[in-house]
């Protein structure tokens, strides 16, 4: 995601808002379009990581678990 920060991949359960599943799902949608037989081809659950991942990169999430008490 970052060149410039030393990162990894975790696996977790992440609580969101049906509104903001169902808008990734919609915006995704509409960036890649239809196939030629009408389907969608979007990994959702990929846009749901690569959001969440850029989100806590540019809110400084390190700073705040520094901070956590």
């Amino acid at each position: 995601m970052s060149a410039s920060k030393d990162t990894i991949i975790v696996n977790a359960n992440v609580e969101m808002t049906t509104r903001s599943l169902e808008t990734i799902v919609e915006n995704a949608k509409q960036k890649v379009g239809r196939d030629e037989k009408g389907v969608y081809r979007v990994d959702t659950a990929d846009k749901v990581s690569e959001m969440i991942s850029r989100f806590l990169l540019e809110k400084d999430f390190e700073a705040y678990v520094m901070n956590y008490q």
